[in-house]
């Protein structure tokens, strides 16, 4: 029973962090770029409009930041639940 419960919360764990990875990812690339860029068209940023930027750079850097969050989580995730690699 306590083999079952240790993987359904390392799971539970799982699934939450690429959900909230996700979320974030969509509120940037779609969000910031697509949805709300007209309302940040005022904003200047690098000779551009910031909603301008998030479609072209800001969603790309936010992406990549994504990952290295992922791996850096899964492996401390993976050594709480005693599953990681020595």
């Amino acid at each position: 029973m306590s083999q079952s419960n240790d993987t359904n919360a390392y799971w539970s764990a799982n699934v939450r962090l690429i959900l909230i990875s996700l979320a974030i990812w969509a509120l940037v690339s779609f969000g910031f770029g697509i949805i709300l860029r007209p309302l940040l068209a005022g904003i200047a940023v690098g000779g551009t409009d910031l909603g301008f930027w998030f479609a072209q750079q800001g969603s790309i850097i936010v992406f990549l930041i994504l990952i290295f969050f992922y791996a850096w989580r899964m492996n401390k995730l993976d050594r709480e639940h005693g599953v990681d690699e020595e």
